[in-house]
């Protein structure tokens, strides 16, 4: 059985990396006793995988990971049991039943993000967003140089910025994400105020979910999942 983890992750835990992530989980599962599933052979570990990575400093109210089990669990145990040997910066939100097929892995399916954008100590972004976003994204290619790790190729980022605007609490942006085309917001930001003139500000990025792409659009990968009984 295949099971997504949806999971939160917020306050000093932001700065711990993605191999950090993944052993903070491997000692919770341990600890809350879920019956994961192992690998074979000499060194066996726990079968998990992440869906997209949250790079260091971001908070989010939607990450993913997969995991198999080798028992069923009720959803409400297995959140209930994981959030009692979780610290202060990491919490479980949900925990559903996904397909066996490899295609349907949130690594896999992942398409796109969203993200709230702020800046730092402020509760709303600031006054010139909402005066040039407009003419930002009226043009018909947003070039910039991407960096790989080999080299650096020029791009357009226009078509992987899905939405923008302007909210009440912040600039919200839902971008392209996974490996084929994956678009982080500081470069989005970055390249926004490049074009506006100014220096870029502390910003701080926050990621809302993450989404798969279907025939009528977007849905989470939360969604994709059903609860366990």
């Amino acid at each position: 059985m295949k099971v997504r983890i949806k999971f939160r992750k917020y306050g000093i835990l932001r700065f711990i990396g993605h191999l950090d992530v993944m052993r903070y989980f491997q000692k919770a599962m341990r600890r809350a006793d879920i019956p994961i599933a192992f690998t074979g052979g000499y060194s066996p570990h726990m079968i998990m995988s992440f869906a997209q990575p949250l790079g260091i400093g971001l908070t989010s109210d939607g990450e993913y990971m997969d995991i198999e089990l080798t028992d069923s669990i009720s959803s409400a145990k297995a959140v209930e049991d994981l959030n009692a040997v979780m610290t202060e910066g990491m919490e479980v939100v949900s925990f559903r039943q996904i397909s066996d097929d490899k295609k349907s892995s949130g690594m896999t399916i992942v398409a796109a993000a969203d993200y709230l954008v702020t800046l730092r100590g402020a509760d709303t972004g600031a006054a010139f967003w909402q005066e040039k976003l407009g003419d930002f994204l009226a043009q018909p290619s947003i070039l910039v140089m991407k960096k790989t790790k080999r080299s650096e190729k020029e791009m357009d980022i226009r078509p992987l910025i899905y939405e923008a605007s302007i909210t009440e609490n912040g600039l919200f942006l839902k971008l392209a994400a996974g490996s084929a085309d994956n678009l982080k917001p500081d470069l989005v930001m970055d390249t926004f105020y490049n074009w506006a003139g100014m220096s870029p500000e502390p910003l701080h990025f926050h990621r809302l979910d993450l989404f798969a792409r279907t025939e009528d659009g977007f849905i989470t990968l939360e969604d994709a999942g059903h609860n366990i009984q």
